[in-house]
């Protein structure tokens, strides 16, 4: 049962955006001003193609819809000038922001002395959680700071797991991507998906937001 998570699990390891914060938002109006800057348009679905990928490969993937090659260095300031408009719109958020049920959940992990990590591609994590004011919750925090290969490579879970010293078949990854599952699983992890079951395939268990698995 979903709600026995927490008395079977040891290890709690949370994917950052969509998950327990919505700051997709943020990340589409920075990449699409960029788009615009460039001379083309990037639209909602495009920015789907963009979910749980790093942020070097979401502007190659964003210059192969405006079908444009350039160089790597042209690329590294390119990258940081969309993280540039990224931070200056998460001076926004704080935690009114948190998606259902997050606060509550991460309370009631904490309350049972549960391990919990954050495994997230954001290399802006720590000040994310700092802003929501729920840094204090985790005990781990693997970001893109600290990682080489993105989803679904499991590096930042494996990393995530290790940190926690918990086994991996301990461990339950909350995720809304499908590289981001895939990752979980190719890691030998337990998988919660938020999100539609249609659109990701292959968790364990299916939730629309953390306010499901309250008890």
């Amino acid at each position: 049962m979903l709600k026995d998570l927490h008395h079977v699990m040891q290890g709690f390891i949370f994917d950052l955006d969509g998950v327990l914060v919505d700051t997709a938002r943020f990340h589409y109006q920075a990449w699409k001003r960029l788009a615009a800057e460039m001379g083309f348009d990037f639209s909602e679905r495009d920015n789907e193609l963009l979910k749980g990928v790093s942020r070097m490969r979401s502007l190659e993937i964003l210059l192969e819809i405006g079908k444009l090659t350039i160089s790597d260095e042209e690329k590294t300031f390119l990258a940081e000038k969309k993280n540039h408009w990224y931070v200056e719109l998460l001076n926004q958020i704080d935690a009114s922001h948190l998606l259902p049920g997050t606060w509550e959940y991460l309370n009631m992990l904490k309350t049972a002395q549960k391990k919990v990590a954050l495994g997230s591609a954001s290399k802006n994590a720590s000040f994310i959680l700092q802003k929501l004011k729920i840094y204090h919750y985790f005990d781990v925090i693997i970001d893109g700071n600290l990682v080489s290969k993105a989803k679904p490579d499991p590096e930042v879970f494996v990393k995530a797991a290790d940190g926690l010293d918990v086994p991996y078949q301990k461990c339950v990854v909350f995720e809304d991507s499908q590289a981001g599952i895939m990752a979980a699983k190719s890691a030998g992890m337990n998988v919660v998906a938020v999100g539609n079951r249609e659109l990701l395939p292959g968790a364990d268990w299916y939730v629309q937001d953390l306010s499901q698995i309250i008890e």
